[in-house]
């Protein structure tokens, strides 16, 4: 049985309150304020992730809205467009026909979508609104043939993605063959990192559903650490970059 501390619970509603004003806490700021020790407060911060309030990071905590650095996708698809299509076509050559497989929102994926021409019975899920359009023309113009399967959910409305408890559940259900993941860092200390909570939860589930995990990244990424980790670098099969690393 969880007995819960009045005192704790007062602290960690202080943690969200602080949250609230600043869109981020810094454990050590967390400890001087409310008089206990850094681990304490990485305990209650522990707690209040796993309930989903806020998403911890290295040295603290952001709010669960707190997404403002992620580029909308109009502008994503104009940086480092050429890299982005080299990759999409490198990762289109590690597909068989016959094979199901997942796309992920994001640019990168995107230019995975438009290099499927030719390939044969794919069954594709795609939580990218993007995607899903591309694979449609594609389908219409007769150069590929399968199925095609948008994930429901929330959709964001920023980033053409998506998301959310309705996402999550169909995936409870789903396996695939490859995922082909994009993310906003890669860090051999830090894993795979985002800057959208609800974003790496689908990684997550995917990661844990597919046969192999291929991650999309483009150079400006890697070294770089986001604000949610998504994954361990030891759960990637493959990374397909435009510059070795």
């Amino acid at each position: 049985m969880k007995v819960l501390s009045l005192a704790g619970e007062e602290r960690k509603k202080k943690i969200l309150d602080l949250l609230e004003i600043s869109g981020k806490v810094k454990v050590s700021d967390l400890a001087e304020n409310l008089k206990v020790s850094t681990e304490t407060i990485r305990k209650y911060l522990d707690e209040l992730h796993q309930e989903e309030k806020l998403i911890k990071v290295y040295g603290g905590a952001i709010n669960v809205s707190f997404f403002n650095e992620e580029p909308p996708t109009i502008e994503r698809e104009i940086i480092h467009s050429d890299e982005k299509r080299r990759i999409g076509e490198m990762a289109a050559n590690l597909i068989n026909d016959n094979d199901v497989i997942a796309i992920d929102d994001g640019s990168t994926p995107l230019h995975l979508a438009k290099s499927l021409q030719k390939k044969r019975n794919l069954t594709i899920f795609t939580t990218s609104i993007n995607a899903l359009s591309v694979l449609i023309e594609l389908s219409q113009q007769n150069i590929f043939s399968g199925k095609i399967i948008v994930l429901g959910g929330e959709i964001n409305t920023n980033h053409h993605r998506v998301t959310g408890g309705f996402t999550m559940e169909m995936l409870d259900n789903i396996y695939v063959d490859k995922y082909f993941i994009s993310a906003d860092g890669l860090s051999k200390d830090y894993g795979i990192t985002g800057y959208d909570y609800s974003k790496g939860q689908v990684t997550k589930k995917l990661i844990e559903h597919s046969g192999k995990s291929i991650l999309l990244i483009d150079h400006s990424k890697v070294g770089k650490r986001t604000n949610y980790k998504m994954a361990d670098f030891k759960d990637i099969h493959m990374v397909v970059s435009d510059k070795p690393h």
